[in-house]
């Protein structure tokens, strides 16, 4: 995996997590809900680069 998809993932991950924060504060269930899907997202997101990373390291290390 890239730096670069680590970052935005990492990002995606963060914006998500300050959209729920203010959807509480602010009592928005709509705001609260995408910010927990895009948490969800950058999730899946990350779990798919370790996989990949994961398979190049044993095609390269057999």
């Amino acid at each position: 995996m890239s730096m670069g998809d680590k970052i935005k993932n990492a990002a995606e991950d963060a914006m998500g997590k300050v959209k729920e924060a203010a959807g509480r504060v602010t009592d928005d269930e709509e705001l609260q809900a995408r910010g927990q899907a895009d948490q969800a997202s950058a999730s899946t997101k990350q779990a798919g680069e370790n996989v990949k990373d994961a398979a190049k390291n044993v095609f390269k290390n057999p």
